[in-house]
């Protein structure tokens, strides 16, 4: 299913105002002035997880003045599965040391623990990376620092907008749990995740939030064998009533968890469940740490205004159906940063709304926008009942099925097949619906 350095930085500090910030004004859609004298553009990161990282090592490796704003210490990860694609190792330069195991066989339970093993058709050099949220992120925050972005360890707790196009943005924060300062800059990306605190001074709109559950569990030695390279995805009321629980390994214990967005009042519930359903592979374990975190379910009303962007989480870029955020979220700050890095000229010059319209959401919608809407309509198909969930198990085990979600996943990019495949792939997914009555549960309904 999208966590953070800690370093001392002394900046010159601002009086902070009194009065309430001001409210945003139209006029920022105005052309900005593009002169900038005798400095480079300022931009603030909020937010170092995948998404922050990103954005600030492109935006500092551009020629941008960049401040990284981070509240958490690097141990401290919201709860994620972990796993990132084959094509994110080297469009992101992962390093293979980071990562805890190479997944190559899927297993995935129905709701009556039918199983169905998930990944023949993968090739001998494909698998999927299992790591940790806290390494990860700690990573690609040093690499940010490393490209010249200053850390600022605090926590954000407001950003004034400001009162013409021309004017700076003030983030405003608290370092080391204490003191009160404050940051003067052009841009501001917002990486701070479902609650960010940047979306809602710019007034960005809502969104439905699922809420993600996690247990790390350490196992015995002949019990995490089996997890060697195996992950499992389990399905059903039992466990969510419109996601999916899953037992992902890592590096010495197994990551077990649940999401829902339905009924977050009830995910210990769910979380009870699917302790139960492999309860006889994790008995004897030790829980080391417990995860809670809200996961966006769509993309914001608005991810852009005046200088301000959003990304990662803050976005609402997670995936329906498998619920993936990290690559989204590393690649949507990488995209951003780049926009801002062409738009300003290597930060020569100001930039305004319409540059980060062009340089970062015309082409991140162009490429994504489809995976999204796709992988929203699998999810309303077959997440609904326990019939939809045996269907969709059931369906898991056609090779041309796994083939092409393979393809999609690892490479990010939806997998092309032949015309009659496709229509092979129709009829066998209504018969499967079929046997499981859902279709002639469908129709009695509308006849009614």
């Amino acid at each position: 299913m999208a966590a953070k350095i800690q370093t001392s930085f002394c900046l010159p500090t601002f009086s902070i105002p009194t009065s309430k910030p001001k409210p945003y004004l139209k006029s920022f859609t105005i052309k900005a002035s593009k002169s900038i004298s005798g400095r480079k553009l300022r931009a603030a990161v909020i937010g170092g997880g995948p998404a922050g990282s990103s954005a600030a090592e492109a935006l500092a490796s551009g020629g941008v003045e960049t401040f990284l704003f981070e509240r958490n210490p690097p141990s401290v990860a919201k709860p994620c599965g972990g796993a990132i694609p084959l094509c994110m190792l080297e469009e992101f330069d992962i390093p293979n040391h980071l990562i805890d195991r190479h997944v190559t066989h899927m297993r995935i339970f129905s709701p009556s623990n039918i199983a169905v093993d998930f990944g023949k058709t993968l090739k001998p050099h494909e698998f999927i990376a299992m790591l940790r949220r806290e390494v990860l992120d700690s990573f690609l925050r040093s690499r940010a620092h490393a490209a010249g972005a200053t850390a600022i360890s605090g926590l954000v707790t407001a950003l004034d907008l400001p009162a013409s196009p021309d004017a700076p943005y003030t983030v405003h924060y608290t370092a080391n749990g204490s003191s009160r300062r404050s940051l003067a800059v052009d841009v501001v990306i917002g990486a701070d995740g479902a609650n960010s605190r940047v979306a809602k001074a710019i007034g960005a709109g809502d969104y439905a939030c699922a809420i993600a559950f996690q247990e790390r569990i350490k196992l015995p030695d002949e019990k995490m064998a089996y997890y060697e390279n195996l992950a499992e995805m389990y399905v059903g009321d039992d466990v969510s009533p419109d996601f999916y629980a899953w037992v992902f390994p890592k590096c010495d214990h197994v990551a077990v968890g649940t999401g829902t967005v339905r009924s977050k009042k009830d995910i210990k519930l769910y979380q009870r469940g699917i302790r139960e359903r492999v309860k006889p592979k994790i008995n004897g374990g030790k829980v080391i740490k417990v995860e809670a975190h809200p996961i966006p379910e769509h993309p914001r009303p608005v991810r852009v205004r005046g200088r301000v962007a959003l990304v990662g989480d803050a976005a609402g870029y997670v995936t329906k159906c498998s619920g993936e955020g990290i690559y989204f979220a590393a690649k949507s700050g990488r995209v951003c940063g780049n926009g801002v890095v062409r738009a300003s000229e290597g930060g020569d010059r100001m930039i305004d709304e319409c540059d980060l319209r062009r340089e970062y959401l015309k082409p991140w919608d162009a490429e994504y926008a489809n995976t999204f809407r796709f992988l929203d309509l699998l999810q309303r198909v077959f997440y609904g009942s326990n019939a939809c969930r045996e269907a969709l198990v059931e369906l898991c085990g056609d090779e041309y099925v796994q083939r092409m979600t393979f393809e999609s996943y690892l490479y990010k990019k939806l997998a092309r097949g032949r015309v009659l495949d496709h229509a092979k792939l129709f009829m066998n997914t209504l018969g499967s619906l079929v046997r499981s009555k859902v279709v002639q549960t469908s129709m009695e309904s509308f006849i009614l």
